[in-house]
């Protein structure tokens, strides 16, 4: 009887706590911020790879055997070494026969010539045919034309020599060397790579995939950093020098190839390496902003406290500040946004407050009395009666 009784009288003191909470007025509060001048940025995030911006693969036109390398990988050459040579010997062999054949030929026309002008004499005076005489001329012609061919034929033969020393075409670096000496190159529809030559590994280059939904805010001229795995540490800053045109399909991603500016005076960047980009689509310094969650707060009588009023305006854009116990709507006109935060271009001033949000005292009331939900995995206090009569009744 005496527990029903505390137990009743407990729910009374509630009952009369819970009134008098009720009963009152717990105020809204607004939360204002400042305008100020900020920087407003947007960017596009990339991966690429980093490669020279000029490299030639050098082959060679003619097959054959290596004889001799002169260069290694990571070796410097200028324009005109020769970096190695190729077996010469059926490419004389080859040379000899057409220098063979053309002496031929230039004998072969002397004699043609020769019966050519005897000929013509005779037919001058009616002493052989037309056509005797137009056969002569005509074997004459063809005389000529062999001497022709057979000069090209030698001048061929003199050139696929000639390519059989490989010289390098630019100066640089050797990046790559794909043979050996004593290897044989076949040259057919497809000229063999022996080396691959950067013109300069301090001037390189990143070629970044961007997405297509990315990629219409990417232009020339915009400024990008990116990092690479081998210096984590370290910034890399560059500036798009191309947006290619030719789109990109894989695993049906569409993407588009950006060519970035990347100086290497210090040769950390290496040729291949992952590169992580940052291209800022938008730059603006220093600008009167605001946040965007100003933007989205609008007012209501419901959410006035006691003595407080609206002053509106029927501008379509517009902020509100809190001057005394009036919330005044100020129309402004908005520039450009990053999604956080948006300029502004008339309207404000450095300085004013604006609202962005209004706190509900009674919500907080309410979220601080709510009843803390225990973790049912949190070890629970021991309760002696119960252990007492458990432990009796285990002696039962």
């Amino acid at each position: 009887m005496e527990r029903k009784r505390i137990i009743q009288l407990t729910a009374v003191l509630c009952v009369a706590t819970i009134v008098s909470s009720c009963g009152k007025k717990l105020n809204f509060t607004y939360t204002e911020v400042e305008v100020t001048k900020q920087d407003i940025t947007t960017s596009v995030t990339a991966t690429g790879t980093i490669e020279p911006v000029t490299s030639v693969d050098v082959g060679t036109q003619v097959s054959g055997i290596v004889s001799k390398l002169y260069v290694d990988y990571n070796s410097i050459v200028k324009a005109g070494d020769v970096i190695a040579e190729l077996d010469r010997t059926n490419l004389l062999s080859e040379l000899s026969s057409a220098q063979a054949n053309l002496r031929s030929a230039e004998s072969e026309l002397e004699y043609q010539q020769t019966n050519h002008d005897r000929y013509k004499t005779l037919y001058d005076k009616g002493l052989v045919s037309a056509n005797d005489y137009e056969q002569a001329r005509l074997t004459f012609i063809r005389a000529q034309q062999s001497v022709t061919t057979q000069k090209e034929n030698v001048k061929k033969a003199k050139t696929n020599l000639g390519y059989a020393t490989i010289t390098s075409p630019i100066d640089g670096v050797v990046l790559s060397k794909e043979v050996e000496e004593g290897q044989t190159v076949a040259s057919s529809f497809n000229t063999p790579t022996l080396f691959t030559i950067a013109r300069d590994l301090t001037d390189m280059r990143v070629i970044a995939d961007v997405d297509e939904a990315d990629i219409g805010e990417v232009k020339d001229g915009q400024r990008v950093t990116f990092t690479v795995d081998a210096f984590p540490d370290d910034v890399f800053q560059g500036t798009v020098t191309q947006v290619r045109q030719q789109a990109t399909t894989e695993s049906n991603v569409v993407t588009y190839e950006v060519v970035i500016s990347a100086p290497n005076e210090d040769l950390k960047l290496k040729p291949g390496l992952t590169a992580n980009v940052t291209i800022y689509t938008l730059e603006l310094k220093d600008v009167l902003a605001i946040p965007n969650k100003a933007l989205r707060f609008n007012p209501s009588e419901a959410m006035l406290n006691k003595g407080e009023s609206i002053v509106g305006t029927e501008a379509r854009i517009k902020v509100w500040t809190k001057k005394g116990p009036e919330l005044h709507a100020m129309p402004v006109e908005l520039g450009t946004t990053n999604g956080t935060l948006t300029q502004v271009l008339s309207g404000l001033n450095e300085g004013d407050m604006v609202i962005t949000d209004v706190i509900n005292g009674a919500a907080m009331m309410e979220e601080a009395n709510a009843p803390q939900t225990q973790n049912p995995f949190a070890p629970r206090p021991r309760n002696r009666n119960n252990n007492r009569n458990g432990n009796a009744n285990t002696r039962k």
